[in-house]
């Protein structure tokens, strides 16, 4: 017995130590995680400090393109390069990616003296890129660099060079590109986001640019997509009674009915309405709707947006929308559950 207790015990310790290992290292996977967070994140609030007048001229140099905004970069920055050029695209400037290896056996030819080039090279000295400098000269109407060395060689044969430089990787090596990967991908949101405003780009814009996926349906659907409109609407006239009320609303199955003066809408009636009148003792068949409906009511243009109409009810804490078409008097309502069933939210 005490053999066996022995062992017991010396298992029971050997577990403890095995789950001690373990929770420790867990521990240093979120020490790490952390810190390379907070590594990342004084680089970004430091690229602040580090625009400067060139990037005015960078952005008006781009506005004044006649063509496109070709973007290049070899390993890490040249995927940096490719996720910058998808967003400039989707924001109203024209752009796309050549990688320079491609570009040296026969991509040059897809560049036009009217088109503008960006590179991006962290250390200024990429080999692929020096080597096709001379072809991109005679090809391209401008070069622009980004780079986190003023004085090399690529930084010097661009009409325009952005320095940014982060002072730490989050690479504890200090090599694998972190940090600076990082500001380059922040850098191409501020200069898309700073050409955008003053394109003046819409949400109409964008959509054209994502007709496909979620965000293509959100951009794209109106609101007379899929309202309730015309013969559909529950409708009653401001001297109908409480019981026709009930009556449209039963009909229609909508748990609502707007009220009309002639054919303008002048207020709604809902459930909840209902149980005001019922909570009142109104009597049913001699009660007017128009006396007992609710006249302040949102509403929203059969042309909007499908997304906007979300927005409002979000916004008022309602679950219905009055529908309003102006050219022929035209009304109907829009619910969340629309909205819901037709994936717009």
């Amino acid at each position: 017995n005490k053999n066996r207790f022995h062992s017991y015990f010396h298992e029971g310790i050997i577990t403890l130590v095995h789950y001690y290992k373990l929770a420790m290292q867990e521990n240093n996977f979120i020490n790490s995680a952390l810190k390379v967070i907070q590594i990342e994140g004084k680089a970004i609030l430091g690229l602040q400090d580090q625009i400067e007048e060139t990037f005015n001229d960078l952005c008006s140099n781009i506005l004044a393109t006649k063509g496109k905004l070709i973007l290049m970069g070899i390993g890490k920055s040249g995927h940096i390069a490719q996720k910058i050029s998808a967003t400039l695209s989707s924001t109203g400037t024209p752009s796309f990616f050549i990688h320079p290896t491609e570009a040296a056996h026969g991509d040059l030819g897809m560049i036009d003296k009217k088109d503008a080039i960006l590179i991006l090279s962290n250390s200024g000295e990429t080999k692929e890129i020096i080597e096709i400098l001379p072809a991109l000269k005679r090809c391209a109407g401008s070069i622009f660099t980004l780079t986190n060395n003023a004085d090399s060689t690529i930084a010097k044969i661009g009409d325009i060079n952005i320095l940014i430089k982060a002072n730490e990787e989050a690479c504890p090596l200090d090599l694998a590109p972190t940090s600076s990967t990082t500001l380059a991908l922040v850098f191409g949101d501020a200069l898309a986001v700073s050409l955008l405003e003053h394109r003046g780009f819409t949400k109409d814009d964008f959509a054209k640019s994502h007709p496909a996926g979620q965000l293509g349906k959100k951009l794209t659907t109106l609101v007379k997509d899929i309202a309730i409109m015309g013969n559909n609407t529950p409708v009653v006239s401001k001297d109908a009674s409480l019981k026709d009320a009930l009556i449209e609303i039963t009909e229609k199955k909508l748990g609502i009915t707007l009220v009309a003066d002639g054919k303008k809408i002048i207020g709604i009636f809902t459930d909840g309405d209902l149980r005001r009148c019922l909570n009142q003792e109104k009597d049913l068949a001699k009660t007017s709707i128009g006396t007992v409906m609710t006249n302040n009511f949102k509403s929203i243009a059969h042309d909007a947006l499908a997304i906007d109409a979300a927005e409002i009810m979000e916004k008022n804490k309602i679950f219905t929308l009055v529908v309003t078409h102006a050219k022929d008097n035209a009304s109907g309502i829009i619910t969340m559950h629309q909205l819901l069933e037709s994936g717009i939210i």
